[in-house]
């Protein structure tokens, strides 16, 4: 079987499953977030924290819901990776600098999982599982929290109240994220991935001497790492490395888990908001982004440029055998556009132009599908955007799910919008012009450029990929990424609450036969042209700048 093949089998395969797995999952997470029963173990945590999980909420109390319980799991983990030392199972490892703490606490808080340290020599079993796989699911569970309150924003009215940011948190965590990571976690046991607490030991003897690894709770990190979208690999070579990921299945399997919430989230907006059919436009939208990257990706990694690519069968420089081009290719899109950031091959390896898409996958926003929740509230404002670009061209006031979007719904959205770009930009920029950022740059030129836009693109949209080369264990990487990351997350949601708490204050407005139909076909086109028109008119001359000019000299 040629790798073309191998490959586009290996997509289609992942399409089946995800369409399987699309509406029983869709329709459950729908059930769990608007019925009004709590679970016991859920009663438990909601008196153990003293919330009333009954109590509505408007969006400014909703958001300071968000906002304190980030703060306090960035302050406990950071506190944790400072006491390491101090702990059991700490397998000998010393406390973690304040800089890097800084940046672990806030990367992993923020659904980033973007780490300056090699896993395996730092953290031990503590921190590892009782701090950083803990931080999985709450980040996780706190996008798909606030994804809910947009989407309850456009099905309520004349009220400002989104539901209950606790609630919401413990159901995403307790109902969907642990069954499901529980399932995963022994999918991966069956197939070799590790799961024990032993210590470090020798494995084997190379050249005289021995390597040296520690094991650790592999299985049940990876789980969560892929399903919440997170991405933080328990090794540094993360899921390259066959103790986390150990044959072409997992990888597949893991692709599976990255996808997967984010694409049936949309069922679940259509379910709550009384129309499958505009759940179907999103993730129509979603579909086309996806699949065309990834086609972009495999015909730029497929791409012979000489004897050793034709013998290889693709540029394999940086990629696993055991996954080949096609799987690496897949993988490599799947993470960038959502916000995982999990690799299984390195992608400063791949083409000039095969690394400027996983860049430009980040840059749309993560919303094809997206992180999880995070991926569908950033493809709700863009059909925000969309209707608006709409309206302009008829002489209309757009509308969307009945509502009207005037002038407070659009300015929310625009800054939205403007956010994360100017994070990357501002940061990019000033590493660029200063004179020690640049010495972190294993590489001149469009490459080294390359790697310092890939990083904050990555912090700032909350990916946490690596482009590799570029040493970020620096104070000042550790300090400008941190922030990227914690003002690239949680800025957003200020605008995303703020647009639903003003949504579900109106009244809404019945279609007419101008009313833009944004369940068809029509609306989809509509939005894919605008997601790529301003991405491209934001991020087009940086990436002139790097991969472009790689791509084209190479």
């Amino acid at each position: 079987m040629s790798p073309v093949l191998a490959g586009v089998l290996q997509l289609l395969a992942l399409i089946a499953a995800l369409a399987l797995a699309y509406r029983p999952l869709g329709d459950y997470m729908a059930r769990v977030y608007s019925s009004d029963k709590h679970l016991r173990v859920e009663k438990w945590i909601y008196k153990g924290i003293g919330a009333n999980p009954d109590a509505q909420m408007r969006w400014p109390a909703y958001l300071r819901g968000v906002l304190a319980f980030s703060a306090v799991s960035v302050l406990f983990l950071y506190l944790l990776q400072r006491l390491q030392g101090h702990l059991p199972g700490s397998l000998g490892f010393a406390a973690i600098d304040p800089d890097q703490a800084f940046n672990t606490a806030a990367s992993f808080v923020s659904n980033t999982n973007w780490q300056s340290y090699y896993g395996e020599q730092a953290m031990g079993h503590v921190v590892q599982t009782g701090g950083l796989a803990v931080q999985n699911f709450l980040s996780a569970s706190v996008g798909i929290a606030v994804a809910v309150a947009l989407v309850r924003g456009f099905a309520r009215s004349r009220t400002g109240e989104l539901g209950n940011f606790w609630s919401d948190l413990v159901r995403g965590t307790v109902r969907i994220l642990l069954p499901i990571s529980v399932i995963a976690a022994i999918v991966l046991v069956a197939c070799g991935a590790l799961q024990n607490f032993s210590g470090i030991h020798a494995v084997g003897q190379f050249f005289g001497g021995s390597q040296q690894w520690n094991g650790g709770a592999v299985a049940s990190q990876e789980a969560i790492k892929e399903l919440g979208t997170n991405g933080g690999g328990y090794f540094n070579a993360n899921s390259a490395h066959p103790f986390e990921n150990p044959t072409p299945f997992t990888n597949l399997f893991e692709i599976f888990l990255i996808l997967l919430i984010p694409f049936a989230l949309t069922r679940t907006f259509g379910r709550m908001v009384g129309s499958l059919r505009q759940g179907y436009a999103i993730l129509a939208t979603m579909v086309t982004i996806w699949i065309g990257f990834t086609a972009l990706m495999m015909a730029t990694e497929f791409h012979h440029h000489g004897p050793a690519f034709d013998i290889a069968g693709g540029a394999m420089e940086g990629k696993e055998t055991r996954f080949g081009v096609g799987g690496s290719s897949i993988f490599a899109v799947a993470t960038t556009l959502t916000s995982t950031g999990a690799v299984d091959s390195f992608h400063s390896s791949f083409t000039g132009l095969g690394g400027g898409i996983t860049m430009l996958g980040m840059q749309l926003g993560e919303i094809a599908p997206g992180g999880t929740g995070s991926g569908l509230y950033g493809m709700l404002v863009m059909a925000i955007i969309a209707v608006f670009i709409a309206g302009l061209m008829v002489g209309r006031t757009p509308e969307y799910l009945g509502k009207k979007i005037g002038t407070r719904e659009i300015k929310f959205a625009a800054i939205y919008i403007l956010v994360t770009p100017a994070l990357v930009l501002v940061f990019t920029a000033a590493a660029m012009a200063l004179p020690t950022p640049g010495n972190s740059m294993t590489n001149s030129g469009a490459h080294g450029f390359s790697e310092i836009l890939y990083a904050y693109t990555s912090g700032a949209n909350n990916n946490g990929s690596a482009f590799a080369g570029l040493n970020a264990d620096t104070q000042w990487f550790n300090s400008t990424i941190g922030l990227a990351m914690l003002l690239g997350r949680f800025l957003p949601m200020v605008f995303v609450l703020a647009l639903a708490g003003s949504l579900a204050e109106q009244k809404p407005v019945p279609a007419t036969a101008g009313t833009l139909r944004t369940e068809k076909p029509l609306f989809t086109g509509l939005l894919v042209g605008a997601i790529l028109i301003i991405t491209g008119l934001t991020y087009f001359p940086a990436l002139a700048l790097g991969p472009l000019a790689e791509g084209l000299a190479s």
